[in-house]
């Protein structure tokens, strides 16, 4: 079977910072009148210290028309991987061989010329993907159809909202028939008619037979669409396995590091420059008391608590099933009369969930929080609950295991 996709020891390096003030040719200079010795041990200094690497030792093979899905914490490496197999970026150790035409989608509008109209930019990416004009044009009125801009056909890029963008640079690399393609998590730019599309369109280019490389948190979709996953932590692999199998064990390790000091963790956004960061999350049944059980029908709280209470300070909660698909989100920056701000909270934030509509199960918490339109932490299950069985305005709740996440609170009118 032939390869797509080969890499052998594959890693990515970067420096985190200068070591002296100055500009880049003092830097340059003082290193070069330094002697050797000194150079030398400041280079095992930095080694350690200054730099970080993003992907180290990776040797995978990936062969002709596999779906491969990658996954893992933010910062695992797996959007730096991709950035490698495409050539965006070198590599600072091993190499990667890459055989057949590759399309990539890994940023909104990647590839795309600002000044260019979306028109040039779609004939552009279909040289750059080594295409005939013929065949460019051959596919070029479905590209379109697909992105749904042809009122801005002719107008210059820059000037496209980030939906149209994503919109134009997923039908160009989805259409032009690339033999591998590389997808990054972008699809979340889109609205939910786009992505269904997406997801569809890309379904059929796994069924003729092309190379996907598919990266995103929403592990359903790895599910549906990938035979294969492999999943990435602290820029290495961990698990290369069916992707059933990659899934659970990717859930383990996040249930475990919900357990761990939250300021421990690595794995959140942004890694520095925060003025204030989640400490710990729980979710406790407001009747008992009981903290990571609750009973679905009864009222329910969330508490977060942060290390610095910040001028106008929000967050953000996103509820997620065991199969890593969202299923509620709470923000409190869509305000209500029913918020309050209370100086005795102290370093804690509440949420409160009156008749919890859950159906039974364990559930995930991801929090966010924000302040003077910035995101100071942001943290992958945080907190994990289970939900028992209760009921919802006098109605039983269904069993674990039953079809959906949520019961709504509703009334029936039956023939008599």
């Amino acid at each position: 079977m032939s390869m797509a996709i080969e890499t052998q020891g594959l890693g990515k390096r970067y420096t985190l910072g200068l070591h002296s003030s100055g500009n880049l040719r003092e830097a340059v200079a003082g290193a070069a009148r330094r002697p050797l010795q000194t150079i030398g041990r400041r280079r095992r200094r930095a080694d350690s210290h200054d730099h970080l690497w993003a992907l180290r030792d990776v040797s995978i093979e990936i062969a002709d028309g596999e779906v491969v899905g990658l996954i893992g914490h933010n910062g695992a490496g797996k959007s730096t991987f991709l950035k490698l197999i495409s050539r965006i970026t070198e590599p600072s150790a091993g190499w990667a061989e890459v055989t057949g035409r590759t399309g990539s989608l890994l940023e909104v509008g990647t590839g795309f010329h600002p000044e260019l109209t979306g028109r040039e930019n779609v004939f552009l990416n279909g040289a750059i993907l080594g295409m005939r004009r013929s065949e460019i044009r051959r596919r070029f009125d479905e590209i379109v159809e697909f992105a749904e801009v042809e009122r801005f056909l002719d107008t210059p890029v820059k000037r496209y909202s980030s939906g149209m963008s994503v919109r134009l640079a997923f039908s160009v690399a989805a259409h032009l028939e690339p033999e591998i393609l590389l997808v990054d998590e972008v699809l979340a730019v889109g609205d939910a008619s786009f992505q269904r599309r997406s997801l569809a369109r890309m379904g059929e280019v796994a069924k003729e037979g092309r190379t996907v490389v598919f990266v995103s948190h929403n592990l359903a979709i790895i599910r549906a669409l990938c035979e294969r996953g492999v999943l990435l932590e602290n820029g290495g692999v961990v698990v290369d396995a069916p992707a059933d199998e990659a899934i659970d064990e990717y859930l383990r390790r996040l249930e475990r590091s919900a357990s761990d000091d939250l300021l421990a963790r690595t794995d959140r956004k942004p890694k520095t420059g925060s003025e204030s960061r989640v400490r710990r999350v729980a979710v406790c049944d407001d009747a008992s008391g009981q903290s990571d059980v609750v009973v679905a029908g009864r009222t329910a709280k969330v508490v977060v608590e942060v290390t610095e209470v910040l001028p106008d300070m929000h967050c953000r909660l996103i509820l997620v099933n065991s199969l890593g698909q969202p299923v509620a989100s709470l923000n409190s920056e869509v305000d209500s009369p029913q918020d309050t701000r209370d100086a005795e909270l102290g370093r804690r934030i509440e949420c409160e969930l009156k008749s919890l509509p859950l159906l039974p199960g364990r559930y995930r918490v991801d929090v966010r929080i924000e302040a003077r339109e910035k995101t100071h932490d942001s943290l992958q299950a945080a907190a994990y609950f289970d939900v028992e069985p209760g009921v919802l305005s006098g109605r039983p709740m269904p069993p674990q295991g039953s079809d959906g996440d949520v019961m709504l609170d509703h009334a029936w009118r039956l023939p008599g």
